[in-house]
């Protein structure tokens, strides 16, 4: 069975990303880190500079690169944490904040590298595929940057 795991691509921020990453979450922890080779003359990256950095979030795994400017993130990406209770919505969405993370909407944020995560109650995702309760949860939720799960269920409940 193949792995399949999200790459991330970064200027020259890959380890720093990581490490935050992995200071956030539980069970998580940088598993490698490779440098560059001397590449030669012309080319952007210094040898023995960041290269990739393996990491796992959760037990889930990740790698990051350093790859240059060229390479930017959007919302057209994100990582989606699906918590078990609204205080930890409000840990992960705190720790992103404090770091310099813009909120956004919906329960998006974008981190200070630039990526974009949503910080989400998991029954949210329950309330907004039913069809009984989809149209009331989704009204609620849109008003709100940060999710409030509670506020969501009481809204559904009327």
């Amino acid at each position: 069975m193949p792995q399949i795991q999200p790459f991330l691509t970064f200027n020259d921020q890959a380890e720093q990303a990581a490490r935050f990453y992995t200071s956030i979450f539980p069970n998580s922890k940088i598993t490698r880190i490779t440098r560059y080779p001397d590449l030669g003359p012309g080319t952007p990256f210094t040898p023995g500079g960041v290269m990739t950095v393996d990491f796992t979030l959760d037990g889930r795994a990740f790698t990051a690169l350093n790859g240059g400017p060229q390479f930017k993130f959007s919302q057209a990406f994100s990582i989606s944490v699906l918590c078990d209770t609204q205080q930890q919505v409000d840990e992960y969405w705190g720790k992103f904040v404090a770091a310099g993370g813009t909120p956004v909407a919906c329960g998006w944020i974008t981190d200070h590298f630039g990526v974009s995560w949503q910080i989400d109650p998991k029954d949210l995702i329950d309330l907004i595929s039913d069809p009984a309760t989809a149209g009331k949860a989704m009204q609620t939720m849109m008003t709100m940057v940060k999710i409030d799960g509670e506020a969501i269920r009481r809204a559904v409940a009327t």
